[in-house]
C-alpha cells in the first residue's frame, strides 16, 4: 500500500510511532488507525520533517486534546516549509522551461544569434515571464 520496506515499518514501531499497535503471536496488525498514522508520517517525511519531530507529534496525539495547539503549530510550520520549497522548485522549473524553449529555438535557427538579441527583455511574453521569474534574486 505504501511501498515501504518491512524494515521501515519495524523502525517506526521501534521509535514508538504506533503506540497502540496490536500484535497477534508477535505479528503486527495494522488497523485503520495505524494506516492513517502511516499516511501522516509519510506525508510529513516527504515534506522534509525529521523523525524526531514526527515522534513528538505522535506523542502529542497520545496526550489528548490539550495538545491541539502544538499539533496545529507543527502543521503550520511544515506548511510554510513546503510552500517555500514549492517556490524554490517553481523557480528551478521556470529556468528549465526557459532553457527547453531556448534550445528549441536555437535548433530551429541553427544558432543562438537571434536569441542573444532577445535577451534579457525582448522574449515572447510567456517566455519572458518564466525567464524573469527564473532570474529573480
Amino acid at each position: 500500500m505504501f511501498h515501504l520496506p518491512v524494515s521501515t515499518l519495524r523502525y517506526y514501531d521501534k521509535e514508538g510511532l504506533f503506540p497502540e499497535l496490536k500484535r497477534t503471536s508477535g505479528i503486527r496488525r495494522f488497523e485503520e488507525k495505524e494506516l492513517e498514522t502511516l499516511r501522516v508520517i509519510e506525508c510529513l517525511k516527504k515534506s522534509g520533517m525529521e523523525i524526531k519531530d514526527i515522534k513528538q507529534f505522535i506523542q502529542w496525539c497520545s496526550e489528548g486534546t490539550k495538545t491541539y495547539p502544538q499539533r496545529r503549530e507543527i502543521f503550520l510550520k511544515q506548511k510554510e516549509a513546503v510552500e517555500a520549497e514549492i517556490k524554490r522548485l517553481q523557480k528551478a522549473l521556470d529556468m528549465i522551461c526557459f532553457k527547453c524553449w531556448y534550445y528549441e529555438q536555437a535548433i530551429k535557427d541553427g544558432n543562438e544569434d537571434k536569441l542573444y538579441k532577445m535577451l534579457p527583455d525582448k522574449l515572447p511574453e510567456k517566455i519572458q515571464k518564466i525567464y524573469n521569474h527564473a532570474h529573480e534574486q
